[in-house]
């Protein structure tokens, strides 16, 4: 029986290169042209490997999610709420610094100026960026209930304000903040943890 004709490229590394240019340039700012170029592939190809442009970059997503983003599942398994938070923040701020990719956040960057007609992909980053403020909760709830945290404790409030401070380190990342610095946020974040906004009074 006669083989269907090989694909021109490798499905792996052509997504890596449209992760990257995603990254970069955000879902809007990516052309076809652009992702096209930069996987070395035509546009029929890129059809009938990924779909459209939105099922590239869920899939891309999913790949930063696995990959660079990978810290975060790791975080959720250390076993102490400190762990957990120090972990998240120095990978993070070492992630959005790393030279080997764009500077930033692709959860955060792929949003950034998203008109009427990337709205799917917006509400996708929203919910992703949900989803994982509620692993965090869920997290910090155990360590409440565990005693790891002090009685009081809002798990909410806490995983808010972690998500807040990874977002923040994100944007500001992308904007040209280097890796010492970003290291100097983590550590006084650390100073004040848990802070003690987040207890309520007896």
């Amino acid at each position: 029986m006669a083989m269907g004709r090989p694909r021109e490229f490798e499905v792996d590394k052509a997504l890596d290169v449209a992760l990257q240019v995603f990254w970069r340039k955000g879902y809007e700012g990516a052309s076809m042209a652009d992702l096209t170029e930069a996987m070395g592939i035509t546009k029929p190809s890129l059809y009938a490997a990924f779909g459209n442009k939105e099922e590239l970059f869920r899939k891309a997503l999913d790949r930063y999610v696995d990959g660079p983003g990978g810290y975060f599942q790791v975080a959720l398994g250390m076993p102490t709420a400190r762990t957990v938070v120090e972990h998240l923040l120095y990978e993070a701020a070492d992630a959005v610094t790393d030279p080997n990719n764009p500077p930033g956040c692709l959860a955060v960057q792929g949003a950034l100026c998203c008109g009427d007609a990337a709205q799917s992909i917006k509400q996708e980053l929203m919910l992703r960026r949900a989803n994982g403020e509620e692993d965090l909760r869920k997290r910090f709830d155990r360590a409440i209930a565990e005693g790891d945290l002090p009685e009081g404790s809002d798990a909410a409030d806490l995983a808010r304000y972690i998500s807040a401070i990874l977002q923040g380190m994100a944007v500001q990342a992308a904007g040209g903040t280097n890796r010492d610095q970003l290291r100097k946020i983590a550590e006084m974040a650390l100073r004040t943890w848990p802070p003690t906004a987040s207890i309520s009074p007896t």
